[in-house]
């Protein structure tokens, strides 16, 4: 798009140039000048290439960093590819079957919506969350919901992803929380 911009925006120059901007000049433009003009355009075009190129390294970088073993940044939830969100609903399935509160802590942003019954449901900090206990967190049937969750069909919202059973409830909802994807909710 940009690359259009640009050589539209050279033509018109060059256009405007031999037709002397509406002045009353009557001199015809020389070649060399012609030259100089397409020259410049065709060096800004170049440049937008080389950027653009440059952006497309910073993507395979981003890749290759992936694929190294350090955690991708995301933009927000529709730039999770369907692999990266599975595996991060593994780590969560991993956390759960194991009833590890700390392992399913380090997965959550906080402050984070835990809606068990006779609570506010916002838990500030990851030691309010470590000190509900695993008792009340991994009830049967949240543990039931997360082994059920289908992890290779997440499908990104505005919301996030959600971990569900068959009955839909209760459920986690993860997302992208500054670049990373988190444990945002967890419905009873």
């Amino acid at each position: 798009m940009r690359i259009t911009k640009l050589l539209a925006a050279a033509g018109l120059t060059a256009v405007m140039i031999m037709s002397g901007c509406g002045q009353e000049k009557t001199e015809e433009m020389t070649v060399q000048e012609t030259t100089q003009t397409t020259e410049q355009g065709t060096e800004s075009v170049q440049e937008e290439i080389s950027a653009g190129a440059e952006e497309t390294e910073e993507e395979a970088d981003n890749e290759q960093e992936m694929s190294s073993g350090t955690e991708p940044v995301y933009e927000d939830n529709f730039a999770v590819g369907q692999e990266a969100a599975a595996a991060f609903c593994e780590k969560v399935k991993e956390a759960a079957a194991a009833e590890d509160l700390e392992a399913l802590a380090e997965l959550t942003s906080f402050p984070v919506y835990v809606g068990l019954p006779d609570t506010d449901g916002i838990v500030e900090t990851k030691e309010d969350f470590i000190n509900l206990g695993a008792e009340k967190i991994f009830t049967e049937e949240m543990l039931s919901a997360v082994s059920e969750a289908d992890v290779s069909g997440q499908e990104p919202s505005m919301a996030g992803f959600v971990m569900e059973g068959e009955s839909g409830r209760p459920n986690i909802i993860f997302g992208v929380v500054e670049g990373k994807l988190a444990i945002t909710g967890m419905n009873y």
